[in-house]
């Protein structure tokens, strides 16, 4: 399904021109029009979907897979030393455009991004332990009832 005023569907089509680097049955990949680096790129489903949580598994996997041979292929392209996989999901993470896309970003060793931003250790083991109990019911919930 395509949402029709979405930018990345429109790509999808073909309604708008962009450098395609990659398409199949599942997925588009193409340069990003803001790159952070030469080579910047990204990759999205070809149905519209908003949040990486609506996205079936074959599809996220065909995702990860996509990006993961571009990478390697940009490494060698512009001479890269690595590569970074980053998807925003919701506006609090930095989503901009309301559809599913994974970043691939060649990294370059003076490039000046810096990530992560900063870290936020946990009060105590207990504290930490106690989020991951909380996690694991949470995935054991939703394996039994088929929702996060």
């Amino acid at each position: 399904m395509k949402a029709i005023h979405c930018i990345f569907c429109k790509i999808s089509a073909g309604t708008i021109p962009a450098a395609k680097l990659f398409e199949d049955d599942l997925v588009t990949a193409f340069l990003d029009i803001a790159p952070l680096n030469p080579g910047h790129c990204l990759v999205i489903p070809k149905a519209h979907f908003h949040s990486i949580t609506e996205v079936p598994e074959a599809t996220a996997g065909r995702m990860t897979a996509v990006a993961a041979k571009l990478g390697a292929a940009l490494m060698r392209v512009v001479e890269a030393d690595g590569f970074n996989l980053i998807l925003a999901n919701g506006a609090a993470a930095g989503q901009v455009v309301p559809h599913v896309h994974l970043h691939v970003i060649p990294r370059l060793p003076a490039d000046g991004i810096q990530l992560p931003a900063r870290a936020i250790p946990y009060k105590d083991a207990a504290a930490r332990d106690a989020l991951a109990e909380a996690v694991r019911n949470r995935l054991a919930a939703s394996a039994k009832n088929g929702v996060a």
